[in-house]
């Protein structure tokens, strides 16, 4: 039987063997909770999570004071929009996102202005990406958030970061990205892309799953948040609970490596990706880019396939996982929000296929899905009767 080839890294990622290599001692026979400050147990397990804590700060530019573990980007990405606009309140309610966020950023804005909150969703250019001169002119005195993404799930294409950053600057407003696509793939430096807060999940970079961070500015601005989880006082107060001590260790490794190996894996994995898109190319022929052509992700390949319906697509290719969606709108079994926010055509997007290369992506493994997705989509024209009409009008 063939084995699955897993092309959906953008959902989560496999845990790599040497992180998880790391985990093992602290599953099994050093169990201690970290808070526990009387004996050896509760020290090795504090050790740990402080080593951790400066193996994420150092690929992210950080310090390690300024890095808060979490359950996830999820619960990072609520913390950061409900801690700054409760903290914040005296100051302004207004807060700028953009129309192609993660949900659990959508959402939550949008239960913040049902609390009375102003949110403004920007639209993105047809390539996903925000516009500087749009989020320049929707800036008020009473902006306090701009929360922009720092690549896309869908689409991987990268917004201006740095530019961004430098405007809420100089506006005063505290920059939030949601890096969780990001972080390990391709370089993250806070300081010089001005990032105040960032938001991270290690399931994205081959670490854990339940286990993410928080990076939160200490100074030149300091950032101040109201915490959403109280009790013992845990991560210097912001987010209260038994620390995963396993999953922080996991989270560590898996930084430590992505960043000691990210040159090698850019590179690798952009030339797989162009081969994948090439091959689709020249067997199919017409295959429309979704998303920018340079400023992407290197793991990612949104493509449309004309005539063709992507679920029909995704079920035809039961040895290759893949997705026509993201994972966190899977099950809601509607068309992409971030596609139709970019302007692309109804048609395309019901069209459209999401692959997500990794680190442990193969060359074969393109091979086989270059053949396989090629015939599947041919076949899926074929019966088309759209498809065939034009066919029928070409040979006229």
């Amino acid at each position: 039987m063939q084995p699955i080839i897993y092309l959906d890294n953008h959902a989560t990622t496999p845990l790599d063997p040497t992180v998880l290599e790391s985990m093992m001692p602290f599953l099994t026979t050093e169990f201690g909770n970290a808070s526990s400050k009387s004996h050896a147990y509760g020290w090795k397990a504090e050790f740990a999570v402080e080593k951790a804590r400066e193996q994420v700060a150092r690929l992210l530019g950080a310090q390690s004071k300024e890095i808060i573990f979490t359950s996830g980007a999820t619960e990072s990405n609520n913390t950061v929009l409900l801690g700054v606009a409760e903290k914040a309140a005296d100051r302004g309610k207004h807060i700028i996102t953009t129309k192609i966020e993660h949900k659990c950023i959508l959402d939550t804005g949008k239960y913040l202005a049902s609390k009375g909150y102003d949110v403004t969703f920007l639209p993105v250019n047809s390539s996903g990406q925000v516009r500087v001169e749009e989020v320049k002119a929707a800036m008020r005195p009473d902006t306090i958030l701009l929360s922009v993404m720092f690549a896309n799930n869908e689409v991987g294409t990268i917004n201006p970061i740095a530019e961004l950053g430098a405007l809420a600057h100089e506006r005063n407003v505290f920059f939030h990205t949601d890096a969780a696509q990001a972080v390990g793939k391709v370089p993250v430096n806070v300081d010089a892309m001005n990032i105040d807060l960032l938001s991270l999940s290690a399931h994205k970079m081959y670490g854990p799953k339940g286990i993410g961070a928080l990076y939160i500015r200490r100074k030149n601005p300091q950032v101040e948040i109201t915490p959403l989880v109280h009790g013992g006082g845990q991560e210097l107060g912001l987010r209260s609970g038994t620390l995963n001590v396993p999953g922080i260790v996991g989270l560590g490794k898996a930084c430590e490596i992505a960043g000691s190996h990210m040159s090698a894996e850019i590179a690798r994995v952009t030339a797989l990706r162009e081969r994948l898109y090439r091959g689709l190319q020249e067997r199919i022929g017409e295959v429309s880019l979704n998303g920018h052509p340079t400023d992407r992700l290197p793991q990612s390949l949104n493509v449309a396939f004309p005539y063709v319906e992507s679920d029909s697509l995704v079920a035809r290719l039961t040895n290759i996982a893949v997705s026509s969606t993201s994972a966190c709108m899977s099950a809601a079994s509607i068309p992409s929000y971030v596609l139709a926010a970019m302007g692309v055509e109804p048609e395309r997007i019901h069209g459209s296929i999401r692959f997500g290369l990794g680190r442990f992506t193969t060359e074969e493994e393109i091979s086989y899905t270059i053949d396989t997705v090629s015939t599947a989509v041919k076949e899926l024209q074929a019966a088309s009767p759209l498809y065939q009409l034009r066919q029928s009008d070409a040979k006229k």
